[in-house]
């Protein structure tokens, strides 16, 4: 085997394998994402507002997608406007008042990018087995 085979076939398996450990990413950021969507969406508060409830409201996007990377962006779709506000509490009676925040996302974002790094760290083991 000459050196040029030698090193056809090293960038080849190369190329297999960075291919495979993506597609294998990809899939774990979706299923965190769906994760996160599901987890927002039971411990969001539930007060309706136009027959809407904010907790219902939680989506995922795929926003970037091509064959070695995938990005996925969680929202709330009924309310976009009260995410922050909740999150945080607000002002009210030209700042003499305040509303009580219901921190909700921030503990949810911190257990879904932890849950997506031990799934990473997983399948990064598993590719090429």
């Amino acid at each position: 085997m000459s050196d040029i085979d030698l090193s056809a076939e090293i960038l080849n398996a190369l190329h297999e394998y960075n291919t495979e450990l993506a597609l294998a990413v990809n899939e774990q950021a979706k299923k965190t994402a769906s994760k996160l969507v599901r987890e927002l969406k039971d411990i969001s508060p539930r007060r309706p507002h136009n027959g809407k409830h904010y907790a219902d409201g939680w989506r995922q996007r795929q926003t970037k997608k091509d064959k070695t990377e995938s990005e996925f962006t969680v929202f709330n779709a009924n309310k976009p406007g009260l995410t922050h506000l909740l999150e945080f509490g607000h002002a009210i009676n030209g700042g003499t008042e305040r509303v009580k925040a219901y921190p909700h996302i921030a503990q949810a974002e911190e257990k879904a990018a932890n849950r997506f790094i031990d799934q990473v760290e997983k399948a990064i083991e598993g590719v090429g087995k």
